[in-house]
């Protein structure tokens, strides 16, 4: 059983503003999760904390940050949290990410909390 994240559900194309974007992408962490989602279509919590090598928690805060400015989608899929890069960002905001990934190293993608849905 999957269920979306309240007032992440139809979301129109959110409206980043530019000063939140770069101050999202200012953490690390942040900056490494961004490059994980635009390597695969999702990633749960806790691929992401094991991927990172950082605790849950601190993933969790980042995932937080990031939803709150419109990068990421969350859904819940079971007893997993799973996260994406928000279909809807704005042209701009994508050619930034993938610029920041072409010039970062990043680890491939692999699941370590059960299958992933399609």
């Amino acid at each position: 059983m999957e269920c979306l994240i309240p007032g992440t559900a139809g979301q129109a194309s959110p409206l980043i503003g530019e000063q939140a974007f770069f101050e999202a992408l200012a953490d690390p962490i942040r900056r490494r999760i961004l490059v994980l989602l635009l390597e695969s279509d999702e990633r749960c919590v806790c691929d992401l904390h094991e991927t990172l090598d950082a605790s849950q928690p601190k993933v969790s805060r980042h995932l937080a940050v990031l939803r709150e400015v419109g990068l990421v989608l969350a859904r819940r899929d079971g007893v997993w949290m799973r996260y994406r890069i928000h279909p809807q960002l704005p042209a701009w905001a994508l050619r930034v990410l993938f610029h920041m990934k072409d010039g970062m190293a990043y680890a491939p993608a692999s699941s370590a909390c059960g299958p992933r849905a399609a």
